[in-house]
């Protein structure tokens, strides 16, 4: 099984358009709270949850949708998604603009942007999410936009997932390995360089193999320069067994911190149908813990939804490409949700 595919790719042209829209429109009202005009999105306590919540995402959209369409039942259990803090993956086009568009609107709102890195070049191994930036430079000239665009801003980077764990199970050429090493530590270093930037270097999963296959790659890859890694990202293993691998994966990495996403891990991983394809749009999964800096250990920095629940893996199960927006899949999530 191959980390958390199907992660998702975000659309430029329409993520740069609700960005910029946002920074320019969003309010706030008596408690603090921000609300969109539409499906009148809220932003989390601060104090238990800092990420800023996207009041005209996909799931807002739909939340607005339901409600127009006279759905009560259906919008409310998709605002369970709506209001939660969630990645913005940034795309492959617009990195400066984009992450100034996300930046800008959670500054207004007092809040810290959350940022998913995901161009690495030869991504996914050919899959569903395949892709990336064309060759080394490219994908410089990318973290260099989305650094431009960041500024000193707040935000948490969560950087390529897949990344590292493809270059030890197989998945990538070797020829791909010194590079894209090279490229991971480079990133790092660009982004720590910036004032209110955190980086999570993405290492697997708590169902793919052991810590000691990674730890070292890690190093290799720069964690030590880091904020921590992050663990579980688009994957549906249990908070628990999140915890214990990233543990144990950061005794062999000098104590650092990680992150998890919590976005659809309610019901733990799905055992049923073909193995290799479990991780891709699984039936019976729910939605995990919300986002919060309040987490059950401390070197647990925040369980956060790096993934954005109802965004398809992938064709697979009968969803549209990887990152686009599957209504009934959400439904069945928030359902099944806590």
């Amino acid at each position: 099984m191959y980390g958390s595919r199907g992660a998702g790719v975000r659309t430029s042209a329409m993520v740069l358009g609700a960005a910029l829209l946002i920074a320019g429109c969003s309010s706030e009202d008596g408690d603090g709270k921000n609300r969109d005009a539409g499906a009148k999105i809220t932003q989390q306590p601060k104090e238990s949850d800092p990420f800023w919540v996207n009041p005209d995402g996909n799931a807002a959209r739909q939340v607005a949708a339901y409600e127009k369409a006279g759905k009560d039942a259906d919008a409310e259990r998709i605002r369970t998604i709506a209001e939660q803090p969630t990645g913005e993956w940034i795309g492959p086009e617009n990195p400066e603009q984009e992450a100034r568009g996300y930046t800008e609107a959670a500054d207004k709102a007092g809040r810290t942007a959350l940022l998913v890195l995901y161009n690495i070049p030869h991504r996914d191994c050919g899959q569903y999410s395949q892709g990336g930036a064309a060759d080394g430079n490219a994908y410089r000239a990318w973290i260099d936009g989305v650094a431009a665009g960041i500024e000193d801003r707040s935000a948490l980077v969560i950087l390529e997932p897949d990344a590292v764990l493809h270059l030890v199970d197989g998945c990538t050429p070797d020829e791909f390995h010194e590079e894209r090493y090279d490229l991971l530590k480079g990133a790092i270093g660009k982004l720590k360089s910036l004032k209110n930037t955190k980086v999570y270097l993405d290492a697997g999963n708590a169902g793919w193999g052991h810590p000691d296959q990674i730890f070292e790659p890690l190093k290799w890859a720069g964690i030590d320069q880091a904020d921590g890694f992050s663990v579980n990202v688009s994957n549906f293993y249990t908070t628990e067994d999140s915890i214990a691998y990233g543990k144990e994966l950061s005794a062999k990495v000098g104590g650092k911190h990680f992150v998890v996403d919590t976005s659809r891990n309610g019901n733990g991983p799905y055992t049923g149908g073909a193995e290799d394809e479990r991780w891709c749009n699984p039936p019976g999964r729910a939605l995990g813990e919300p986002p919060t800096t309040k987490t059950a250990d401390p070197l647990v920095d925040a369980y956060l939804w790096v993934k954005r629940p109802g965004e398809s893996d992938g064709e697979c199960k009968g969803g549209p490409k990887a990152g686009q927006w599957w209504a009934a899949y959400a439904l069945k999530l928030a359902k099944a949700g806590k």
